[in-house]
């Protein structure tokens, strides 16, 4: 008997990065045109990207608790889906702390890091898509050796930004503060890392 469309856990994948994708894509339009006075709203709106993806993932486990047979173990799948909602869960992250730091202008920088976020997210996207034929896609690999190469991209970045931080700025509330920043932007592409390498260890697990 075959799995209910509902209980399609691949689909859930590939909708629990879609929100990450939104989420990625709205943080973007935030930073190119940034406007403090708009924070608040932009913050409400991500947050609403955030908890609509909290409910697919809690429905997802209550499904995954019912269900007697599945694609993939269980295990994985609670994994998976666990470093999905991270990923959303890391870019609200970044709105909260420019609201939190009263931040009123941002760091070119700042703006390079969200566009490789956004690369990211599109990555995984496609990475997702293709999940359902890991056992037998050609292209699986080279989408996960692509994120890994846009998180080392954020790895150098992150290094340069914070060079030119600590070497530029002599305000010690905008070290600390843009400190605090970077961290959750080069956080973000680790978070897309981490997806790619569950789906990583699946493929060799069915190997």
């Amino acid at each position: 008997m075959g799995r209910k469309k509902e209980n399609n856990y691949f689909d859930m994948f590939i909708q629990a990065v879609t929100y990450s994708c939104q989420a990625a894509d709205m943080l973007k339009e935030n930073f190119i045109s940034f406007d403090p006075e708009q924070l608040p709203a932009c913050m409400e709106a991500l947050h609403h990207i955030e908890h609509t993806a909290d409910l697919a993932k809690h429905d997802l486990m209550e499904k995954l608790l019912k269900e007697f047979i599945t694609p993939i173990d269980r295990e994985d799948i609670m994994e998976l889906s666990s470093a999905l909602d991270d990923v959303t869960d890391s870019l609200e992250d970044i709105l909260l702390r420019l609201y939190m730091f009263r931040i009123t202008s941002l760091r070119e920088d700042a703006v390079s890091f969200v566009s490789i976020i956004c690369d990211c997210c599109c990555a995984l996207k496609k990475l997702m898509v293709e999940f359902p034929e890991f056992r037998k896609s050609k292209a699986i690999k080279d989408m996960i050796i692509e994120i890994n190469h846009l998180e080392e991209n954020g790895d150098k970045l992150y290094t340069e930004a914070m060079r030119r931080l600590y070497s530029e700025s002599g305000d010690a509330v905008e070290i600390l503060s843009w400190t605090a920043i970077y961290d959750r932007l080069e956080k973000c592409c680790d978070k897309c890392e981490d997806v790619a390498d569950v789906v990583e260890t699946v493929i060799l697990k069915y190997s």
